[in-house]
């Protein structure tokens, strides 16, 4: 990515490399998988920087679990032909029907867990690093015991690169 007049190396937002792809009539967009191994680094940063957290490959997708238990964060890419890099994540109560409602370019309800108010958020539009870690620890905080939850308060939760 080139850097704008104002931005250094250091302090550039996030600004996906995207390419159009048609398919079944409509164009999508497509984050590289140079910009997806990115942003899944960054997504792993935090949520493996929170308490008793861990990682596996769930239904194919990078997922984070609440000892190794509970689900909190998936990460698809292209989820069924659906064009998509985003997250799924437990979100807090009445968020996902806000949010979605708010701005349903870059928030879905997403097929198979969002009747359990789980909110999808598309990564290949563009968002903010600390916008991202927000909503990972929301989702931390819905699923993980309150002592969990504290502790991470206390430490600070996962700082954001």
């Amino acid at each position: 990515l080139q850097r704008r007049p104002g931005e250094s190396e250091l302090h550039r937002p996030h600004r996906p490399r995207l390419f159009a792809a048609h398919a079944a009539g409509r164009m999508r967009a497509v984050v590289d998988a140079e910009e997806r191994a990115r942003t899944l680094d960054l997504i792993r940063r935090i949520c493996l920087g929170l308490p008793e957290t861990s990682e596996r490959l769930s239904h194919g997708a990078p997922t984070f679990f609440v000892r190794g238990k509970r689900s909190f964060v998936m990460v698809l890419t292209d989820h069924h032909g659906d064009g998509r890099f985003a997250i799924w994540c437990a979100a807090p109560e009445g968020m996902q029907r806000l949010l979605v409602e708010a701005d349903p370019e870059r928030f879905f309800v997403p097929p198979y867990v969002g009747h359990r108010a789980w909110l999808g958020f598309r990564l290949d539009l563009g968002f903010a690093p600390d916008e991202l870690a927000g909503m990972l620890e929301d989702a931390y905080a819905v699923v993980a015991p309150k002592k969990l939850v504290e502790a991470a308060a206390r430490a600070g939760a996962a700082p954001v690169p």
